[in-house]
């Protein structure tokens, strides 16, 4: 049956808070633990699902709200590669009952978001993938995600509308009320050349429409900034998601780096909130420690007047930076 969109977990929060603090990297959180760069992260809810579960509670105890499940290359698409197209549904599953158990875990609600990334094709008119084949592996992807306990499907780091389209369809045919961001890395578009006025054009027309909607990843938390300013200049009555990387990824000594600290991660939680998000957390890179910090400025500041661009590059500095190997973050 479709999603309702009424009584989760995620609306009663957002009634009821000004902000959500969601929880911050998986992948580059599982390569320090040990993950080779360029293996699926995915297989470790299989192999290593101690350490999922370890990074979804440091991600609980550094404030989290929301947890993301270790599941964004989940499609059949993105594991058929790796030999494991026909464990769509375990891998899923598994990745939603990781997340749940540290959920059920604490003495607070904390949502459990079941995350559906890029099939890595391109859909027609200009790719291979048709929509209805895109909509079957989101379908079967958040099947999964919801037989494992997800209290809604988390749409993250797409670059077509068609591809959110298609995504967002799968997950309400699965009965699951959803969440949608796209990544604005390109000059403040997606590589598909997508705008954030053309993502709020698009929602506000949506059926059923998203829980939330906004932007993740891209070249760094002043980008994303950037992103909800542009987003919040339609004055949505959708709430926006800010989900920034803590900066871009440089490879020394054959291991990824992140240079944004604390603190500047914590100023742009400030800034994202005060652009006009409401859900506010971190993308790759994105540690425990950031989280909490964010989550200390954010509670401890008041909310500030909506930030010009020029304030936004004076505290976190510009739009875009060259990175050493940004492909080899994900």
């Amino acid at each position: 049956m479709p999603a309702t969109h009424t009584d989760t977990v995620l609306s009663r929060l957002l009634a009821s808070r000004d902000w959500l603090l969601a929880d911050g990297a998986m992948a580059t959180s599982l390569y320090d633990m040990g993950l080779v760069r360029g293996m699926a992260p995915e297989m470790w809810n299989l192999d290593r699902p101690e350490c999922v579960l370890t990074v979804h509670k440091d991600s609980i105890a550094a404030g989290a709200d929301i947890l993301l499940t270790n599941s964004s290359g989940g499609t059949s698409a993105r594991l058929k590669p790796i030999g494991a197209k026909g464990q769509v549904f375990e891998i899923n599953k598994t990745a939603a009952a990781l997340a749940r158990q540290a959920a059920d875990a604490t003495t607070h609600p904390v949502v459990v978001a079941g995350t559906m990334g890029p099939t890595g094709e391109i859909l027609a008119p200009m790719g291979t993938l048709s929509h209805e084949a895109a909509v079957e592996m989101f379908f079967d992807q958040a099947q999964a995600l919801k037989a494992g306990g997800v209290n809604i499907a988390w749409i993250e780091t797409m670059s077509s509308l068609e591809e959110l389209t298609a995504a967002a369809k799968g997950a309400s045919e699965a009965g699951l009320a959803w969440v949608g961001t796209m990544s604005f890395d390109t000059g403040g578009a997606t590589m598909m050349g997508v705008t954030p006025a053309q993502l709020s054009a698009l929602v506000e027309n949506m059926a059923p429409p998203p829980l939330a909607y906004g932007a993740n990843c891209g070249a760094g938390p002043s980008a994303v900034v950037r992103s909800v300013l542009d987003l919040t200049a339609r004055a949505p009555e959708c709430p926006i998601v800010a989900k920034a990387n803590a900066g871009l990824p440089r490879v020394i000594e054959d291991k990824l780096r992140y240079d944004v600290t604390r603190e500047t991660m914590a100023d742009y939680a400030l800034l994202a909130r005060d652009a006009g998000a409401q859900i506010i957390g971190g993308c790759c890179g994105t540690s425990p420690a950031h989280l909490k910090a964010m989550k200390q400025a954010l509670e401890s500041t008041p909310k500030g007047p909506r930030p010009t661009l020029e304030q936004v590059v004076a505290r976190l500095g510009p739009f875009s930076a060259k990175a050493d190997s940004a492909e080899d973050a994900f």
